[in-house]
């Protein structure tokens, strides 16, 4: 039978429950047992796929096709397990579901409520498919006191009478604030935080506190008295030099064996770490630096590429370097006077990532041609390789109309809506006028790779499985065009139908996907892409 962790936050948002679960399911797995991390949102959309970048971050994809909140991409990154569309539930999912059984009169005209009906789903969904862990770790967003979050701390609640004693645990991450003028630090928020999740019905039995100032034995002494916790049991949560830091940091502080003990099980030896500290060596002991610019349209908040920025640390990894990423504004260049060679000069590669809509289009086709003309290291991905198409089209095709239909009619359309292909599963149709959460190629699919080509060598494979999230397609009549052009197709879908993958193999290092390789790439495993579009940018550099 599975152990249940259930991690709350209070006093602010933002304290790093993420990275904290995360950071506790490795140390877990370290230790050797099965581990597996979910995530319960309370916002009312059914999954974060149709919100703004700037809303919630980037929409992490599993492999089995689910939109999901970017916490679930730490849980990856950290330990290696494939996250599943049953780790991640909203407040609307779990709406949508019982308004449909009721609809459907599966609740035999009783009064629908959110006791016992909400709280039993949210049960149901934290149990499920869970028979062979040991541990299921399971984060509540948002911060205890929220009228969004009460189904959830009630459906905890009561899960954790129905696991019996012994079988769960409830931290509690709060925050320590430090009074500069006072030049203290302040336990009265964590107190209140605490008796807030307490007269939920809720007793935290490990504490995890933010601080930007050591806590003293002193105040860690005081939070454990007021809030009926051992000392021992409040563990401090300093900022870290890295995120990857932060596993080694809460094993220093004896986060896992509290919770450990918190189940009456004995820590033992400690856990193996090793993997840790090589990833930690490898960040703090570079043997060369690369600047690589990435030329988005949601560069305004970091989150919203948060697993790019982090396949690109990993890809660093791979090559001791050390890799500064310079965020730029597609549409910077596309004003008459704007000077894209002053900004792109500097740089040792390109990225151009994945978006939806027109704006900033032009100025990544821009960025296409300067990396196309200079020769520089460039690296599409999803919109970045239909951008290389139609860049190929317009100026080395001699079609200068050639656009996507994204952007409205167009008499060349090198990019398009496909309302229809296949997979293992058979035919996959989807309409045009649908709903945006329902009209996208979502999760894994599977690419052959041409024998001779430079990504087969990069893979080290002819067959390979990428997620995907887009819903417009690079259009094949094109293809002869491209071709010609020097663009040529190294990766189709295996019934031929779909582009996956373009090449320019006459070019230093110039690499189109259609699928999101950042998804699958860990600080312990680089993505293969990653590695060698950094292992170029480490070339150019050498070159400049």
């Amino acid at each position: 039978m599975a152990r249940f962790i259930f991690i709350t936050g209070g006093v602010v948002s933002s304290l790093g429950k993420g990275l904290m679960a995360a950071s506790l399911a490795a140390l877990l797995q370290a230790r050797g047992y099965r581990v597996r991390i979910r995530k319960f949102d309370p916002y009312l959309n059914v999954d974060p796929g149709t919100m703004s970048p700037y809303q919630h971050g980037e929409v992490y994809v599993t492999d089995d096709g689910a939109e999901t909140d970017l916490d679930l991409g730490h849980y990856e990154r950290f330990t290696g397990v494939p996250s599943r569309q049953s780790d991640n539930i909203t407040s609307g999912r779990i709406y949508q579901q019982i308004i449909a059984r009721e609809r459907r009169g599966d609740y035999l005209g009783a009064t629908v409520q959110v006791i016992p009906h909400v709280t039993d789903a949210i049960k149901e969904f934290a149990q499920a498919e869970t028979d062979d862990l040991d541990f299921v770790l399971c984060e509540i967003g948002g911060t205890v006191g929220d009228i969004e979050s009460l189904p959830f701390i009630e459906a905890i609640r009561q899960l954790r009478n129905d696991l019996g004693r012994g079988n769960s645990v409830s931290i509690h991450v709060t925050l320590v604030p430090y009074i500069a003028a006072a030049g203290e630090l302040k336990t009265k928020p964590t107190q209140h935080s605490v008796r807030e999740l307490a007269a939920l019905g809720v007793q935290p039995d490990v504490l995890v506190c933010r601080c930007e100032q050591p806590l003293p034995a002193s105040d860690r002494a005081k939070i454990a008295l007021f809030c009926n916790v051992p000392q021992a049991a409040v563990i401090p949560a300093l900022d870290a030099k890295s995120i990857y830091a932060v596993p080694e940091q809460y094993h220093a502080e004896g986060l896992d064996s509290e919770v450990l003990r918190a189940f009456g099980i004995e820590p033992g030896a400690a856990p193996r770490l090793d993997r840790w500290a090589d990833i930690m060596d490898r960040l703090q002991n570079p043997e060369g630096e690369v600047t690589i610019g990435v030329v988005g349209k949601y560069v305004g908040l970091p989150d919203a590429y948060k697993s790019l920025n982090e396949a690109l640390v990993h890809g660093g990894m791979a090559n001791r370097v050390k890799v500064n990423v310079q965020w730029i504004d597609a549409e910077l260049f596309e004003s008459e006077d704007s000077d894209i060679a002053a900004k792109l000069e500097p740089l040792h590669a390109i990225l151009v990532p994945g978006a939806f809509g027109e704006r900033g289009a032009e100025g990544k086709i821009a960025s296409v041609r300067f990396a196309r003309e200079r020769k520089v290291p460039y690296f599409g991905i999803c919109f970045g390789m239909q951008m290389a198409c139609v860049e190929g089209v317009r100026n080395l095709g001699g079609i200068p109309d050639a656009s996507s239909t994204e952007f409205g009619p167009t008499s060349e359309p090198v990019v398009g809506m496909i309302t229809e292909w296949m997979t293992a599963e058979g035919v996959q149709k989807r309409e045009a006028d649908g709903d945006l959460g329902g009209t996208m190629r979502l999760g894994a699919y599977e690419a052959k790779l041409a024998g001779n080509s430079v990504v087969a060598s990069i893979y080290q494979s002819d067959d390979i499985s990428e997620r995907h999230r887009h819903r417009y397609e690079v259009n094949t009549h094109y293809r002869d065009t491209l071709e010609k052009g020097g663009l040529v197709f190294s990766g189709m879908s295996p019934d031929g139908m779909l582009p996956e993958i373009v090449e320019r193999p006459d070019h230093p290092w110039f690499v189109g996907v259609q699928f999101h390789p950042e998804l699958k790439s860990k600080p312990f495993d680089p993505h293969p892409l990653f590695a060698s579009f950094v292992a170029a940018a480490v070339k150019q550099s050498r070159l400049v």
